[in-house]
C-alpha cells in the first residue's frame, strides 16, 4: 500500500496564546492551502505583545537544536523552511541550520526578518539580532521585510515617504544580499489612501508594486498573515504577481471584516472568518510593474 504524504513547512516562530500572529495564523493559513506545517517554537507567550502588557515569556532558545537533531533523526525534510519572530542571535544560528540540513532539494527558504515597525525596533530586538538576520537573509530565496526593517538591514536612514527610485534602489540593494526575491511591505503609495507593497524579482529583473485600500487601524499579526499566505502560494508555484495578489487580497479582506465587526485590535484579524478564501483565485488587483 502506498502512502501520502503532504509537503511540510518548517515554521520558526513564536506561539502566542492569545491574539491571532505567528503560529497561530501561520499554522492554520498553510494547513488550509494543503501543507503540513511543522513548528520550531522559538518562544511561548501568553499574548500577542502588541498593545499588551504583563505578558509571560517562555524562551525556547535551549530546546531549538533538541527539535533539530530529533528531525535530522526522523530524516525529515522540508519543502520551505519559514522564519518570523526570532529572540536572540542563537535562534538565528538555528534557522539557518535548518536551512541547509533540513530544506529538500530545490526547498524554498522564506525568511520575513522581524525587527520593528514605524522607524524603530521592537523592545525584543537589538543591533546584535539585525546583524544576525543581515546573515540570514544571506541565506534566503526570498524575504518579506517592512519599509523599517529594510531600512534596517541596508543600513539607512527610514523614511516613510521614499521616492519610487529609492525604493527600486533598496530592493536591489537587498536581493544583491542573496535572495531571489525581495518583497516590501508597508510602502508608500501614490496615494494617501492607499497602502502599497512593493518586490523585486531578480532572476526576471522585474519591480512590482500593488496598492491597496488603506484602513485607519493596526491589528497585529497582519504581517504574519501576509507573509504565510506568501509562502503557501509560492509553494503552489505561482508565480511574483499572482501570490502578491493572492495575498493582499486574503489579508486586506481579514482587515476589512474584522474593521466593520470592531472587535479589539489586540486580538489580531478575524482568521477563523477568511480561510475560505485561500480556495479561491485572486481578484482583480493590479499590480504593476514599475
Amino acid at each position: 500500500m502506498s502512502t501520502y504524504s503532504l509537503e511540510r513547512v518548517c515554521a520558526i516562530h513564536d506561539l502566542s496564546g492569545f491574539g491571532r500572529a505567528s503560529l497561530t495564523v501561520a499554522i492554520p493559513i498553510l494547513s488550509t492551502m494543503g501543507f503540513q506545517v511543522c513548528p520550531l517554537p522559538t518562544a511561548v507567550l501568553s499574548s500577542q505583545t502588541s498593545g499588551v502588557s504583563d505578558f509571560s515569556f517562555c524562551d525556547l532558545t535551549s530546546e531549538m537544536p533538541r527539535f533539530l537533531a530529533h528531525w535530522l533523526k526522523l530524516k525529515l525534510k522540508f519543502a520551505s523552511t519559514y522564519s518570523g519572530f526570532l529572540g536572540n542571535p542563537s535562534q538565528v544560528e538555528h534557522a539557518a541550520f535548518c536551512i541547509h540540513n533540513l530544506l529538500a532539494d530545490s526547498g524554498l527558504a522564506f525568511v520575513d526578518p522581524v525587527l520593528g515597525d514605524n522607524g524603530l525596533l521592537d523592545p525584543t530586538q537589538t543591533t546584535e539580532m539585525v546583524e544576525a538576520q543581515r546573515y540570514l537573509v544571506h541565506q534566503a530565496d526570498i524575504i518579506a521585510p517592512n519599509l523599517t526593517e529594510a531600512a534596517f538591514l541596508l543600513k539607512a536612514n527610514y523614511e516613510q515617504n521614499l521616492p519610487l527610485n529609492i525604493l527600486k534602489d533598496e530592493l536591489q540593494a537587498l536581493a544583491n544580499m542573496g535572495p531571489k526575491i525581495v518583497i516590501i511591505t508597508s510602502a508608500p503609495a501614490n496615494d494617501q489612501n492607499l497602502c502599497a507593497v512593493v518586490a523585486y524579482d531578480k532572476v526576471a529583473k522585474k519591480f512590482y508594486r500593488l496598492q491597496n485600500k488603506h484602513y485607519p487601524v493596526f491589528y497585529p499579526g497582519t504581517g504574519d498573515t501576509f507573509s504565510s499566505c506568501l509562502v503557501g502560494c509560492f509553494l503552489q508555484k505561482d508565480d511574483l504577481p499572482t501570490a502578491l495578489k493572492r495575498a493582499i487580497e486574503f489579508v486586506s479582506y481579514g482587515i476589512e471584516i474584522t474593521y466593520a465587526a470592531n472587535t479589539p485590535q489586540v486580538e489580531g484579524v478575524l482568521l477563523e472568518k477568511t480561510l475560505h478564501l485561500l480556495h479561491k483565485h485572486p481578484i482583480d488587483i493590479l499590480v504593476n510593474e514599475i
